[in-house]
């Protein structure tokens, strides 16, 4: 982090920036199960995405950026397969058959496969107390909500809703697999290029899929609500496009601990959103694994922030390249 770059960060946007990643990317729950109301979930990613990615590399032309570089659109495409495609895709085609709220709070257990999966950083990560702690809290949270969904869900004779939970899980897994390959094999220098061939590779994707999954032949354009169409549009401005470059200036102006506050209060906007304008309901049990999932992501981030204490204001914990797309503990992440 440049510390003449986050002296001259107006406070103004900061705060700006802070508002737009905690509110923009916590009701995108809401505005997907809106969209999938009536635009199929894989035509749904492929819009969005191909629109956005299209967006953002016109723009990285108008700048005169270079952005068709193999070297650098490989290693983007992967991950932009494993955390949108994938990742981002399992939260779509979950909202089918689950409510928005609860995909959100299972979603925001992503920073426990992060510490899971990079294993670059396992020798760090599993010697500390508070981090151990915190995955173990944290698997606790997924159980608790993932038996009682089931239960019901077996109870009820709906089978579609435990696969939905299921591909949820793999989903965020595969969302924080994606950020890490991202942050260690990344070789652009430019975040919005690097994000932008993650939008379209991801776009692409969800079109043979469409067709597999028998979308286009059902699809019928003049029967997509005004809901739908608005939901659409706000995902692909606020969700992919405002929400993001918010998230993507606030890591190089602020602390990664810091910006990753996100993860406590997206599952919130969603539950709330959801209750209030989607006439959805919370158990106690539901509320109770929300509560132990962010308590996880807390201790897990308080280590992470003492590490960055320790190391001295200004020095991170460990060399991090600004420019390159850095996830911080996640996990939708939904873009």
């Amino acid at each position: 982090m440049s510390n003449e770059l986050k002296r001259s960060a107006s406070p103004v946007m900061v705060v700006i920036a802070f508002a737009t990643v905690y509110l923009v990317w916590g009701s995108t729950y809401f505005f997907i199960q809106r969209a999938v109301a009536t635009i199929p979930p894989f035509i749904l990613g492929a819009i969005r995405f191909i629109i956005a990615g299209a967006i953002l590399l016109g723009w990285c032309m108008y700048k005169g950026e270079k952005i068709f570089n193999w070297s650098h659109i490989k290693p983007a495409a992967i991950s932009g397969l494993l955390m949108l495609f994938i990742g981002n895709g399992a939260v779509i085609w979950a909202e089918l058959s689950l409510a928005s709220s609860l995909v959100a709070v299972l979603v925001s257990s992503a920073p426990i496969w992060f510490v899971v999966l990079d294993k670059p950083k396992w020798h760090e990560n599993l010697t500390s107390r508070p981090t151990i702690l915190g995955l173990i809290v944290g698997f606790i949270g997924v159980i608790l909500l993932f038996s009682e969904q089931t239960s019901k869900a077996l109870g009820n004779g709906n089978g579609h809703q435990v696969i939905g939970l299921i591909v949820l899980i793999i989903g965020a897994m595969s969302w924080a697999g994606g950020s890490l390959y991202s942050k260690y094999m990344s070789t652009s220098t430019s975040a919005t290029v690097n994000s932008g061939w993650q939008m379209m590779a991801a776009g692409i994707a969800f079109i043979p899929s469409s067709f597999a999954n028998n979308e286009w032949s059902t699809f019928n354009i003049e029967a997509v609500t005004a809901s739908s169409w608005f939901s659409l549009v706000y995902l692909i401005t606020m969700g992919s496009l405002a929400g993001y470059s918010a998230y993507v200036w606030l890591l190089q102006v602020r602390p990664a601990t810091q910006v990753s506050t996100y993860a406590y209060v997206n599952p919130v906007v969603a539950v709330l959103l959801g209750v209030l304008f989607a006439h959805e309901t919370m158990t106690i049990l539901q509320i109770v694994g929300l509560a132990v999932i962010l308590l996880s992501v807390l201790l897990i981030n308080m280590a992470k922030y003492r590490k960055e204490k320790k190391a001295g204001p200004g020095q991170p914990a460990s060399p991090i390249n600004k420019n390159i797309t850095i996830p911080s503990p996640r996990q939708k992440v939904v873009i």
